[in-house]
């Protein structure tokens, strides 16, 4: 309002004699220039997150908890791209068809019971989702489960916000379809297309990974998921990296920690997976193992959480009372 105020008034000084267009040029190039800049700058800060296509209004789900949206707007991209990483690793976007034929969308991390530590630190930054757990004898587990409805208005737009997203191909196959969704409002399953377009545009070759802001936070979530600190049977240090097959991924870990060692295929085969190939970053020379510390140490990384940081402090102590490693430097995060 005061904007568009501004300007009627500007444009009635112009009809002043001889002098009028003088002051109206003056006052358009110092005022209302630094007028609109702070008018556009307070609609993004304030207008909040773009929710991604329409929201249900008959919904059930609570947001009593939720933060406010400019809390939102400011949580670290470091958390947001180590969740990502995690949800890489360790979780899916799941897209499933009703009885009647409609389509529910969730997000679902699964951890086993020991780790809920992970998923409790998860749920307490972002202030969304379910916090489930399972005492089942045989697998106890816990699950962060994220609705629909919670994806549309916090998650996805925090994400694309922070232009932060999935770096494996099942995982970003399950965004992009997810994504797909919600912002054409398809209702039915039978209507989703087969071929979906991607978001994002993913790197094209190890190089690419290692450009972009995120990937080192994002290492270190996927490290928490899918990553082992290992002291083995002759007592050598080892740190590997183990998932589906991702080739210029991997290759840009090597990238990242600076080594030349070989990137490992190997057969996984059990009742779930049945027979899938993996890829295994591996470290152990102690030159290898001095950049695996320094690079978890850094203060600019996200930390890592849970059962990972336990095994990793264990894994630092081992070291120091091997005779290989014992002069490696720890530095303080």
């Amino acid at each position: 309002m005061s904007l568009w105020g501004a300007t009627v008034i500007t444009n009635l000084l112009s009809a002043i004699p001889w002098i009028g267009n003088d002051i109206t040029e003056f006052i358009n190039h110092h005022y209302l220039k630094h007028l609109f800049f702070f008018y556009s700058f307070s609609t993004i800060i304030f207008a909040g997150l773009p929710v991604i296509g329409t929201v249900n209004s008959k919904s059930r789900t609570s947001k009593s908890n939720r933060l406010s949206m400019t809390e939102y707007l400011s949580t670290p991209r470091s958390f947001l791209a180590f969740l990502i990483g995690f949800i890489d690793g360790d979780g899916y976007i799941q897209v499933t068809r009703t009885t009647k034929g409609l389509i529910t969308i969730k997000l679902t991390i699964s951890l086993h019971l020991d780790d809920l530590s992970t998923l409790e630190y998860i749920h307490s930054v972002l202030k969304i989702g379910k916090l489930n757990e399972y005492k089942d004898y045989k697998s106890p587990t816990c699950r962060l489960v994220i609705n629909r409805i919670d994806l549309q208005e916090i998650l996805f737009p925090l994400l694309i916000h922070h232009n932060i997203f999935f770096l494996t191909n099942t995982r970003a196959d399950q965004f992009n379809l997810a994504l797909y969704i919600l912002k054409n409002d398809i209702k039915f399953y039978d209507q989703i297309p087969t071929d979906i377009p991607p978001f994002f545009e993913q790197p094209k070759d190890p190089l690419d990974y290692t450009l972009l802001h995120f990937f080192k936070n994002w290492i270190v979530g996927f490290a928490c998921a899918e990553g082992s600190f290992l002291v083995k049977s002759n007592n050598d240090g080892c740190f590997q990296l183990k998932q589906r097959i991702h080739t210029n991924l991997f290759e840009a870990f090597k990238l990242v920690f600076d080594t030349k060692r070989k990137i490992n295929a190997t057969n996984n085969y059990n009742q779930n997976t049945k027979n899938l190939r993996f890829l295994v970053f591996g470290v152990c020379s102690k030159c290898d193992i001095q950049k695996v510390v320094n690079f978890f140490s850094f203060n600019g990384l996200h930390p890592l959480v849970g059962l990972k940081y336990i095994q990793y402090a264990k894994w630092l102590e081992n070291m120091r009372k091997s005779y290989r490693y014992c002069n490696l430097n720890n530095p303080t995060k």
